[in-house]
């Protein structure tokens, strides 16, 4: 239960940015999450799409390098400290989270935190058994 991240080499000058939206746009591709890590001179832009595929072939024939790679989607009740019982049972499990951001959607009462985990299959396992709701790409695209 993963779901394709894209993560997006750029430049970190001013434009680039935009030029990628807009390559999204003329495409029809809709980004549901967007995170971005930068340092002086690049910058890796994590996005989540509502058709990976079709924004792969589209990136690769405008010449962006990127990957693809699989990531958790989680559900968590949209309060102060829901957050918590996510990383406590991660860490508590010895699952490294390498990085994660979130997102809302138009579902009342619920955001949804990706996360990008040391040991993929045994965080899925570990969430799942711990009541965690993990969402596939076709659910994430229906919360749209």
């Amino acid at each position: 239960m993963t779901i394709k991240q894209l993560s997006v080499f750029m430049e970190n000058k001013p434009g680039q940015l935009a030029a990628f939206t807009k390559v999204l746009e003329a495409n029809n591709i809709n980004m549901q999450a967007l995170s971005v890590a930068e340092t002086l001179d690049f910058g890796i832009l994590r996005v989540i799409v509502d058709d990976p595929y079709k924004c792969s072939c589209v990136l690769r024939d405008a010449g962006y390098v990127f990957q693809v790679t699989p990531v958790l989607a989680a559900e968590v009740p949209d309060k102060p400290g829901a957050l918590v019982k996510l990383l406590d049972i991660l860490g508590g499990n010895g699952l490294n989270l390498e990085y994660t951001y979130a997102f809302t959607t138009r579902k009342p009462g619920f955001a949804y935190m990706i996360l990008r985990v040391d040991k993929m299959d045994e965080a899925k396992k570990v969430l799942t058994e711990n009541g965690v709701k993990l969402v596939c790409q076709s659910e994430l695209n229906a919360l749209r």
